[in-house]
């Protein structure tokens, strides 16, 4: 049975704001949020689920208004935990994809992120087969799940999508497994 899961990283947050879960969408976010919907309203989105985390959240909240749900909240969605806020992004993002083990204090590992994350996601997979969802995600969160289909994708596939905000990629599976990726461009 054929599924569509539409994975739409979160438009532009305020990261004035370090609190992850807190951090909201900027203005520009807010109105990106906005063609999100525009884009998947024709898709036949029955579900929409999203990490708890605020900036995933209104990401995708503008489209579960437009089709009359509600957005599901999946914790195991949530972005990686860093173990606090780190200033030089890049060389920790090259650290952690070059040694999918790595991880500072009482942060993640990416290996800890992709078991969660695909454990989430085969659980909606199969609460939803045969149907068109939507998930709210996160830029390391998405590029995990990416490289867990084609492990190709490593630092320079997450380079290429870390300032793409929003970002909309869609998985085509039968059963639980994928057939199909694609981007979907905003206008």
């Amino acid at each position: 049975m054929i599924t569509s899961v539409y994975f739409v990283r979160h438009a532009h947050s305020d990261i004035s704001i370090r609190q992850e879960d807190i951090r909201p969408l900027t203005a520009v976010g807010k109105a990106d949020s906005k063609r999100v919907s525009a884009v998947l309203l024709g898709k036949g989105i029955s579900k929409v689920y999203s990490s708890p985390y605020l900036r995933a959240v209104e990401t995708v909240s503008d489209l579960a208004n437009s089709i009359g749900t509600q957005v599901i909240l999946v914790d195991d969605f949530r972005e990686r935990c860093t173990g606090g806020w780190v200033d030089d992004f890049f060389t920790f993002a090259r650290q952690q994809w070059q040694d999918f083990d790595y991880r500072r204090g009482d942060g993640e590992s990416l290996r800890e992120v992709q078991a969660r994350n695909i454990s989430a996601l085969e659980k909606v997979i199969k609460a939803s087969f045969g149907e068109s969802i939507a998930i709210g995600t996160h830029g390391t969160a998405l590029g995990t799940i990416i490289n867990y289909y084609d492990s190709s994708f490593g630092y320079e596939g997450f380079c290429s999508i870390v300032d793409k905000m929003p970002y909309i990629l869609h998985f085509t599976f039968d059963g639980l497994r994928v057939k199909s990726v694609a981007e979907i461009e905003l206008p």
